[in-house]
């Protein structure tokens, strides 16, 4: 009735267990709806501050913005993915030339905050002659931050293996790349992969930052249209519809991980079966 980490609940924990959650959710449940009468009582919820989302032309170019976010999220993405993955590997070399300037590396851009890399990138590039765009300043930013952090997570979750796993590999007169691409790094991406895509959701978000130096993403339009007269200043009904785009893009690039995580749990438990089936008996035998 016991695990390694903790003890199985009896009958009298599981029961405040249930009340706990029961008291947690209707605490969230109130908040909630406490923040939504405030909303409503300071007439956030009112039809004028809601006409914006009518004119076609907010819609084109909400859309628009959006599509430039999912571009800065997925170049910055692929190269942070990639960038990880070398450093990871420059750490896990035996030879100090590659080790070194990547453990330097992972700690210098993990600890400069995302926003003074942008700044860096932006306003810092002209004095060599290099006058980058938005876009690119943005992209650079993200890549080197959460290129770092992956980096981590990848020699991490390579760390994390039993080492039997390569002194087999090695047994078998396999290189250390050949241990490391077919063995090792398989493996691995099953323990990874949570951490991962909460690392790429933290990219989709700072994303956001981009405004700060003009990038035409959804929170620089969010900044335009909450100061427009016209429409009566709606900076609350707007920050309500972009946040709802964004924890849309989250939970679906979480849903597809989760598939992803479920799709390859699949592929190992049919391998498994394989591997377990007994060898075939011939029919003259």
């Amino acid at each position: 009735m016991s695990s390694v980490l903790f003890d199985v609940p009896g009958p009298r924990a599981r029961l405040r267990h249930r009340v706990l959650a029961v008291v947690g959710v209707l605490g969230v449940a109130g908040l909630i709806g406490f923040t939504l009468y405030r909303f409503y009582d300071s007439g956030q919820f009112e039809p004028r501050l809601w006409e914006w989302i009518q004119y076609e032309n907010v819609q084109i170019e909400l859309l628009k913005r959006l599509g430039n976010t999912l571009s800065a999220f997925g170049a910055g993405a692929v190269l942070a993915l990639l960038l990880g993955a070398i450093l990871a590997a420059g750490r896990l070399s035996d030879h100090a030339f590659w080790r070194v300037p990547a453990a330097i590396l992972v700690e210098v851009f993990r600890a400069i905050p995302l926003l003074i890399l942008i700044f860096l990138f932006y306003y810092g590039s002209s004095t060599f002659g290099f006058k980058p765009t938005p876009f690119m300043a943005v992209v650079a930013g993200l890549t080197l931050y959460n290129g770092s952090v992956l980096a981590e997570i990848f020699r991490a979750g390579v760390l994390s293996l039993p080492k039997g796993q390569a002194e087999a590999a090695y047994a078998l007169g396999m290189r250390k790349t050949q241990v490391m691409t077919t063995v090792l790094l398989p493996q691995a991406l099953r323990v990874m992969l949570p951490t991962i895509v909460s690392q790429l959701v933290v990219l989709l978000k700072d994303t956001a930052l981009g405004f700060i130096i003009t990038y035409n993403e959804l929170l620089d339009y969010v900044k335009y249209l909450g100061a427009q007269g016209q429409f009566g200043r709606p900076l609350v009904p707007l920050t309500l519809v972009v946040g709802a785009m964004y924890i849309s893009m989250c939970l679906l690039l979480t849903w597809l991980a989760s598939s992803l995580e479920k799709r390859n749990r699949r592929n190992k438990k049919a391998v498994d079966r394989v591997q377990d089936a007994p060898p075939a008996v011939p029919a003259d035998a």
